[in-house]
């Protein structure tokens, strides 16, 4: 992994944080370290990481609202959120907010590596996707600027997250043909169980909210197996 790669880790506990700073740090990223919510949306401001971390019960500003404070300023960084609380209405909440993985404590450092790395695999092969793909796809009075992870409509840009475009450009390139579920989540996922689908869900759902301006354009859902991009 490039070590220029810098994950900002924002938690609360102190043992946690050292240990993490040093497990990451010794596996060759660049890392900074904030003990709550105010501090975190500051040093993301100041650094602009290439990767958070975020503990979801923070003192000040909470994890929940911190992220979505970073998606609003950088649609494209990912954000891994880490708690003790591993109620699925949480782990949606955090999908929902953009969130690209949600790890319950206590947790494998090794597996948190392994996630990591995954997560930014995927964005690398986005990127490439995007290069051998098409730059460009009209959806609708919509165009989807897939280097930018831009949706323009009468000239107005809107940027999707990693995630969303993944989705969308999959979607896009099969435009009128199935698309199953198993292969958006083995491809940009990694995995095909409850709670990636759930994920899948929810950006499904904000991809739908984002095309609405244009009542041509439909998501359509065939139930168990797939969706199908019709303009």
């Amino acid at each position: 992994m490039d070590k220029t790669k810098k994950i900002l880790v924002i938690e609360d506990d102190p043992n946690m944080g050292f240990l993490l700073r040093e497990f990451l740090s010794a596996n060759g990223f660049e890392v900074a370290l904030c003990v709550d919510g105010d501090r975190g949306l500051e040093a993301f401001r100041q650094q602009k990481a290439d990767f958070c971390i975020v503990d979801v019960m923070l003192p000040g500003i909470d994890g929940f609202t911190l992220a979505e404070r970073i998606r609003k300023e950088d649609a494209r960084v990912p954000i891994v959120f880490l708690t003790a609380r591993s109620m699925k209405q949480d782990k949606l909440k955090g999908f929902n907010l953009g969130g690209d993985d949600y790890i319950t404590k206590p947790f494998d450092e090794e597996e948190l590596l392994c996630r990591i790395h995954a997560i930014f695999n995927r964005v690398g092969n986005s990127q490439n996707d995007e290069e051998a793909g098409a730059e460009e796809y009209p959806i609708g009075r919509y165009l989807f600027e897939v280097r930018n992870q831009a949706l323009v409509l009468n000239g107005n840009s809107d940027r999707l997250t990693y995630r969303e475009c993944d989705v969308l450009s999959m979607l896009c390139a099969h435009k009128g043909k199935l698309v199953k579920r198993s292969d958006l989540l083995q491809k940009y996922w990694g995995k095909d169980d409850y709670f990636n689908g759930r994920s899948l869900d929810v950006f499904i759902t904000r991809l739908r909210k984002r095309l609405a301006k244009d009542p041509s354009v439909k998501i359509e859902n065939v139930p168990k197996v797939g969706y199908i991009l019709q303009d």
